[in-house]
């Protein structure tokens, strides 16, 4: 039937603005700790500048849950990824560390707001009885930057270094843009619809469309929900988790891949991690819309942890691959998984902040992550260990998960 189509244009234009801007964070961090080690600086002093681009993006996403439903879906984005994109170019006047830290950081700020407007508008087009699946399809827009982001930051650092990349992240940026301005859900935006009806009589007379579930609107609860969605955090901090877990190895698996002379197989491991993806999260939405949310979340969690143990343990070829596969069944899957749980049962006037929330805590796993785990390399002098203790982290978000997950059935 038309109602449930997921694969509409409003859906392509959103996942490619997604994918746009994933590829920039996914491209650069990759590289940057990598060029910031090269400008003499510490392995906690490249965590940091690879981290606090995520933690701007957090402190923009705490803000941007409330702008959304006041201003609008689309000003937000395209006032967002308007700065996310001149912050691009602030890259090629960086000469010290410090003046790096405040462009990642003003670039952080852009990416978080932009990329919560851009996941409101895209969750918001999907049909409520195939949620879980079209979180799915539309989450794919991260796999495939998750994958090829890397790997083509990478390629592009070796060949033209640092101006190379900040090239390459400015291109995107304006990709982005250009995705973003044809976007039309003006009659799913709660901020469009009370300028249209400012007694808001008409938009409480009008029923919700059927993606979602008419539990909440906005204006109702406590002073923290003007911020974040309280039902959201538990699941959320389920998968912040597990991104401090897999962000192990997205920012420190150059080093260590030199370390324990596995260049080659790390090179696949996004590839890999992405493959993985392409099968399980298509499958995982529909296995979750029929079955339930256990039968995605606990598998993923082992998965996540048993895959980065193995490569600490033993570092070899077929360890890489099995870590590889188990960060896909885990952080890869549950980002989409667990963000469905987040926000099936939201109102549209609450969407924004429930997508908020679950991006936030994110945010605190991967910015935090970077920092922490630069920290415990300092102290132990091993990245061993450090792989070692995100795979702990990894596994106490096991038990969390369990928790939230019974209080929903």
């Amino acid at each position: 039937m038309r109602e449930d189509r997921i694969f509409t244009l409003r859906f392509w234009l959103c996942f490619g603005a997604i994918f746009c801007s994933a590829m920039v964070m996914y491209s650069l961090i990759a590289t940057i700790t990598q060029y910031v080690s090269a400008m003499g600086s510490t392995a906690l002093l490249a965590g940091m500048v690879s981290g606090i681009y995520v933690f701007g993006g957090m402190i923009s996403r705490l803000y941007s849950g409330g702008a959304l439903e006041r201003v609008g879906w689309k000003k937000i984005a395209v006032i967002f990824v308007t700065l996310h994109a001149v912050a691009c170019f602030f890259y090629f006047f960086v000469d010290n560390v410090a003046l790096l830290l405040l462009v990642r950081f003003i670039h952080g700020v852009g990416f978080g707001a932009s990329s919560n407007a851009l996941m409101t508008m895209g969750m918001s087009v999907l049909p409520r009885k195939r949620f879980a699946e079209g979180c799915g399809y539309l989450m794919l827009s991260t796999t495939i930057a998750v994958g090829i982001g890397p790997l083509f930051g990478g390629l592009i650092y070796d060949r033209f270094g640092g101006t190379g990349c900040f090239a390459a992240a400015s291109i995107l940026c304006v990709m982005m843009l250009v995705l973003t301005l044809p976007l039309d859900v003006r009659e799913l935006d709660p901020a469009v619809r009370r300028k249209l009806d400012p007694e808001g009589e008409a938009a409480r007379k009008k029923p919700l469309p059927e993606t979602v579930s008419p539990l909440r609107r906005a204006g109702t609860g406590s002073w923290i929900e003007r911020f974040i969605e309280v039902r959201a955090v538990p699941i959320s901090l389920v998968t912040g988790l597990t991104a401090l877990g897999y962000v192990a190895i997205m920012s420190f698996y150059r080093i260590y891949s030199v370390q324990t002379h596995l260049e080659k197989p790390f090179a696949l491991f996004f590839i890999i991690y992405s493959c993985v993806l392409f099968v399980t999260r298509p499958m995982a939405g529909r296995l979750q819309d029929r079955f339930g949310d256990r039968i995605v979340c606990i598998p993923g969690i082992i998965a996540q942890t048993a895959g980065i143990f193995l490569v600490a343990f033993l570092p070899r070829p077929l360890t890489v691959v099995l870590c590889a596969v188990g960060c896909g069944l885990g952080y890869g899957t549950l980002n989409s998984a667990c963000n469905a749980i987040a926000c099936r049962h939201t109102s549209i006037e609450r969407r924004s902040y429930a997508v908020s929330t679950f991006y936030i805590c994110c945010d605190v796993g991967m910015g935090i992550g970077p920092m922490l785990l630069g920290g415990v390399i300092s102290l132990s002098g091993s990245y061993t260990v450090m792989y070692y203790f995100a795979a702990l982290v990894t596994a106490a978000s096991l038990p969390l998960c369990l928790w939230t997950l019974r209080k929903r059935h």
